[in-house]
Formats: C-alpha cells, sequence, structure tokens
C-alpha cells in the first residue's frame, strides 16, 4: 500500500504552489498539472519499491523460466517460442504497475491531500489527464528497460542445443517493444479504475478481477472465444509473442483494444470525478 505521509502531503502542497505561482489568477495549465504529478508520486515511498520489484521479479522470472527450458522436439520446433516464455514476468509486472496506478488516485482521496490538488487544479478532467501522463510515462519507461534486460539476460541463461532468439528474428522485437507498452497501458487502465472508485482495496480488487481473476473464468467458460478480449490473455496469446497463436487476435488487433480499454478507463474515470465531490 502507499504511504501518503506528512512528508508526502507537504510535497503535494508546495508542489501545488509552485506550479501555479506566477500564473494568472484562475489560469493553470497542463505543463504545472504533470510537474505537480510527478512530485507527488516520485514522494511516495512506495513507488520505488513497486519499480524495483517490478524489475527485479520481471527479470528473475524470465531467467528462470529459461534456464529450465528444454530443447523443443522436432515436432514442436516449429511452433517454439522462448520469447514468450522469457517475458512471463509481465504477469508478475502488470500487478505492481496496476497497484502504482490505483494508489496514485486513491491515495489521495485516503489522506485527503486530494483538496490541495483541487485546489491547484480545479478542472478535474485536466488532473486526471496528468495523472495518467505521469503515470503512463514512468510505467512506459520502466516497462521497456525491463523487458529489453529481461530479453538479454534470458538469451544468456538459455542452455545449448535450444535455438536462441535474436531481435532480428521475424516477431521479435515487435514482441518485447509491445510487452513494455502493455505495462504503461496496463498503469492507465489501473488510473481510471481508481479515478472510478477512488477507494484503495475496491479499486485493488477491481484490478485483480479484471487482470486475473475474470480472464480465468472466461476461459474456462468459453475458451478463447471471449476471453481472448481480456488485457491478461491479449498479453499472453498475441502482444507477448513472437509466432502466430491460432483463435486469438494479431498483436496489433490485441493493442487496439487494449487502446479501447485504456479510453474507457480513463473516459469512465473522468466523467464520475467530475460528477463527484472531492
Amino acid at each position: 500500500m502507499a504511504h501518503w505521509t506528512s512528508k508526502t502531503r507537504a510535497a503535494s502542497r508546495a508542489a501545488a504552489a509552485s506550479d501555479t505561482a506566477g500564473l494568472p489568477a484562475g489560469r493553470y495549465g497542463f505543463r504545472q498539472a504533470v510537474r505537480m504529478e510527478w512530485i507527488k508520486l516520485r514522494s511516495l515511498r512506495s513507488t520505488p519499491w513497486m519499480l524495483l520489484a517490478t524489475t527485479v521479479g520481471m527479470i528473475a522470472i524470465g531467467v528462470a523460466a529459461m534456464a529450465n527450458t528444454k530443447a523443443p522436439s522436432p515436432a514442436d520446433a516449429a511452433s517454439f517460442d522462448p520469447v514468450n516464455n522469457m517475458l512471463a514476468g509481465v504477469v508478475l509486472g502488470q500487478l505492481v504497475i496496476g497497484l502504482m496506478g490505483v494508489l496514485a488516485v486513491t491515495g489521495e482521496y485516503s489522506s485527503g491531500s486530494i483538496n490541495s490538488t483541487l485546489a491547484a487544479v480545479p478542472d478535474r478532467p485536466m488532473m486526471l489527464a496528468a495523472k495518467a501522463a505521469v503515470v503512463g510515462l514512468v510505467s512506459l519507461v520502466v516497462g521497456e528497460i525491463v523487458t529489453f534486460v529481461t530479453f538479454f539476460a534470458g538469451t544468456m541463461a538459455m542452455t545449448a542445443g535450444i535455438p536462441h532468439p535474436s531481435l532480428g528474428d521475424p516477431g521479435v522485437l515487435r514482441a518485447v517493444v509491445l510487452s513494455g507498452g502493455y505495462l504503461a497501458m496496463v498503469g492507465l487502465i489501473a488510473v481510471g479504475l481508481g479515478a472510478a472508485i477512488r477507494h484503495s482495496a475496491a479499486a485493488i480488487g477491481a484490478l485483480v478481477g479484471l487482470f486475473f481473476v475474470l480472464p480465468v473464468l472466461l476461459a474456462g467458460l468459453t475458451g478463447t472465444t471471449v476471453s481472448k478480449f481480456m488485457p491478461t490473455f491479449i498479453f499472453s496469446s498475441s502482444l507477448g509473442v513472437s509466432k502466430p497463436v491460432a483463435d486469438v487476435l494479431s498483436p496489433w488487433v490485441g493493442f487496439a483494444v487494449l487502446c479501447l480499454y485504456v479510453v474507457a478507463a480513463l473516459g469512465i474515470g473522468g466523467w464520475l470525478l467530475t460528477r463527484r465531490d472531492a
């Protein structure tokens, strides 16, 4: 859980004051709102720990998966996809990044510091857009760095006799890049959930349900017919693969569906924010 200490709340108030200083009365800009949100996010004690957990967890899972991967049989060689195995840690990363996105919104409501934020940026859609921009950019940078490091570390951990993938192979670079981008999209969806629900426990429950519980239930009930449209399955079967998988969305169609999730989450979250008191 995020810890909104008095130091964090003071940083929020200072950011609000400094970012609106020098502007005409009643005027504020998106740049000032983004800077304020960046100061608040980096002031949270939980943020570096979450990003460290994402980095270490994803790399460790990728290395362990590839160190224990056996050479495929001749019959399975054509469909063998080590890239999908070494990026398995993204499933852990999406949970941690999702928590960061949720708490970036709900932590302010639980601590009361949302009042300082809205005093500086009363335009709630702008405030939410600033939060989404900061969380999304941080998640994207961390996601891309970690997925590339995981790819190279996982490749080095592979034993002899297993085909080693390279970024020049068909579909490999696309899979690595989109896997990092997927974490950014998870962060954006989480910001939208936090804005819509505003209660940490409930928003985290919705996050876990959307990314972990509902996909499994739908897979058991409908196979890939419906579950292929769920975010976690889009990653594992569409974005994070270098070779085509039957009966699922293509990588770019899956990416487009995730964009719709982001738009829906932020749109609903922003709409509800404008219809509630702080």
